[in-house]
């Protein structure tokens, strides 16, 4: 989240002994926020707010509807009760509501104090969780605010429950180690925190006055020696992802923090921060194989992409409503494709283990149904209803891919056209170049700018202007296959012969075998009339009553092939013939693999591209 360099001095003066005119003249009375946990076992936290210097109006509070890194809009104020408010004497003020979202506060004397309750138990990279465990913080879901007092300073006291737990944030400490500054109401909204008996590892990167240290905070209920194997590895992909942009960015305050639960009562997530990052997965290392270094690496380019070359539709940032942007493709798209690939290129993950998640990305793209509903900037204005948005309502499933997806293929696609129309030139050279001018600078950026940017990358402008027809503006997709060859890569059918019904799996309860899922148009089933829900009775005659007598039904089929089948539709009986089909899946595999041998140029390509063919796992 984008704040102005300039309000970070407002922060280092909390922290000092200003004058008295400094004080009073320069700098606003900071904004006091105290949260306790004294319910803690019931999820419950006490929140005390005030404000002073306040002008005769009336004064609105309210609880935000959206988050940053989030598209949706969530409803924070449905935990918010118990509220109360009173003046700088300590007197009762009347406190009227007339919408769901906020409260005002008239009568006051210049001061007011609010106090409520919060409760919290869902904790992932939006909500808050509280318990004897921990508090985990998303600050738009645990505090509320003042209109027209967000260019205030701030101040928090975390009151801890257990004299064990730390506070991990990447709001500026102060010489109290229970309080914390922020320069105004938008690094505070900001800036989640975890108060827990977490175990930290950090390390330092950069050198000279560009140095700042990477924290590690990690509340889990496994090993010291399994932290110690995670931050080794983290360390390998966050030099990695620093020697890909050329530097680190400068980090408020000299620090990162990726603030980690892994505790069963958690929520898997993972939400980028200006500073920091949420990383969250109700298994233990252990127990996921050390997987959690996916979320890491995805978490961390962002600390480039989409904190700092951000979308001009995202600044500012408003808590009121969904912030929709078109170029999700390029904001979390392109970090899709770098998360993986910074891992394979520190060595922390094998060659087929990253080929294995490149075909999963061009099969979703190439054989899904979405891409005829729109491209990549559609999909990226979907985000409010996708994006964690939960609703009663079904909706159509085969109009939408996501935007990560998506954006990932993209990323993939122009990357190996660069490299092969370009001497020198690949995505990395796109994204520092995109870094430079918008990242540092911190200036917005339009989808006009995006293009530009890659004509003069490529000094290329109508190479630039003929990809964003394309495949931005539009939903076309190159050929995949002679891309991939050029790193001696072979892009076919994962199952060839095997009969397809399509993209949806089966369902059994006690004897009945249900369709779980909507079938994408032009699919078998979709062509004869089924839908998500029917129920299977019979396939080519044969009785359909479990998982295995649909698995073996199919086994027999070969593509070509009809058969009659009997389903049970919303309590009708219903008749139809159906064709199989070949299974159009794909897949990625080196071409050793599939029996050839790649030649030197290939491996070097692929070298270049991948990084050694070694791997730690």
């Amino acid at each position: 989240m984008k704040t102005m360099f300039a309000t970070l001095a407002a922060a280092t003066l909390l922290t000092q002994a200003p004058s008295p005119a400094i004080a009073q003249s320069k700098v606003p009375a900071a904004i006091q926020y105290e949260i306790g946990f004294p319910n803690a076992v019931h999820h419950e936290a006490q929140v005390t707010v005030t404000w002073r210097d306040l002008g005769p109006a009336p004064l609105r509070v309210q609880m935000a509807r959206s988050s940053p890194g989030r598209y949706a809009i969530h409803e924070f104020a449905k935990n918010v009760y118990a509220l109360s408010a009173k003046d700088g004497r300590g007197r009762a003020l009347a406190v009227t509501r007339t919408d769901p979202y906020g409260w005002t506060v008239a009568g006051h004397d210049g001061t007011v104090t609010v106090t409520y309750t919060l409760f919290g138990d869902h904790g992932d990279g939006t909500y808050a969780q509280i318990d004897a465990a921990h508090a985990h913080l998303n600050m738009p879901a645990t505090f509320l605010w003042a209109v027209g007092q967000e260019k205030r300073p701030i101040r928090v006291r975390f009151v801890p429950f257990d004299a064990k737990w730390k506070v991990a944030t990447q709001l500026q400490p102060t010489a109290d180690r229970t309080v914390f500054a922020a320069p105004d109401f938008q690094y505070f909204m900001d800036s989640p925190t975890e108060l827990s008996d977490f175990d930290m590892r950090e390390w330092q990167v950069g050198d000279g006055p560009t140095r700042a240290t990477i924290r590690l905070a990690v509340h889990h209920d496994g090993t010291p020696a399994d932290l110690d194997r995670f931050a080794a590895s983290a360390k390998k992909v966050v030099a990695q992802h620093i020697a890909m942009w050329g530097e680190h960015p400068a980090y408020d305050f000299g620090t990162y923090t990726f603030i980690a639960d892994y505790m069963p009562q958690i929520s898997g997530d993972g939400m980028e921060h200006r500073n920091s990052t949420i990383i969250s997965q109700p298994r233990s290392f252990a127990a996921a194989n050390f997987a959690q270094i996916g979320t890491l690496s995805h978490e961390f380019f962002h600390s480039w992409n989409v904190e700092r070359i951000r979308p001009a539709e995202l600044e500012p940032f408003d808590f009121t409503r969904a912030n929709p942007t078109p170029s999700l493709w390029l904001a979390e798209g392109f970090t899709q494709y770098y998360g993986p690939l910074m891992i394979r290129r520190a060595g922390e993950s094998a060659v087929d283990a990253y080929l294995r998640g490149v075909g999963s990305t061009i099969d979703a793209l190439t054989n899904g149904t979405a891409r005829s509903y729109g491209g990549p900037q559609e999909m990226s204005l979907r985000a409010p209803f996708v994006d964690a948005a939960k609703s009663i309502d079904a909706t159509n499933p085969n109009i939408f891919v996501s935007y990560y997806t998506y954006g990932a293929g993209l990323a993939l696609a122009l990357d190996l056209t660069l490299r092969q129309r370009y001497p020198d030139i690949t995505l990395d050279t796109f994204m520092r170049h995109l870094w430079q001018t918008f990242g540092k600078t911190e200036r917005p950026y339009t989808r006009a700018d995006l293009s530009h940017a890659l004509g003069v990358v490529t000094k290329d402008p109508a190479f630039a202007a003929a990809f964003f027809k394309t495949s931005i503006d539009a939903s076309g997709l190159p050929d995949y296959a002679p891309l991939l060859d050029q790193a001696g890569l072979k892009l076919r059918p994962a199952n060839p012969t095997a009969a397809w019904l399509g993209n949806v799996r089966f369902k059994t309860t006690g004897s009945e075998v249900r369709i779980d899922g909507a079938p994408a148009p032009g699919t078998p089933l979709y062509r004869a009339g089924l839908d998500n829900g029917d129920q299977i009775v019979s396939l080519g005659g044969t009785p359909i009553t479990s998982d295995a007598e649909a698995a073996a039904a199919l086994a027999r089929a070969r593509p070509g092939q009809t058969a009659d089948i009997t389903y049970r539709q919303r309590g009708i009986e219903r008749h139809a013939t159906l064709t199989f089909v070949a299974d159009p899946t794909v897949e990625v595999v080196r071409a050793e693999t599939a029996g050839v041998t790649p030649t030197a140029r290939q491996l070097a390509f692929r070298t270049q591209w991948l990084g050694p063919d070694t791997a730690a796992n």
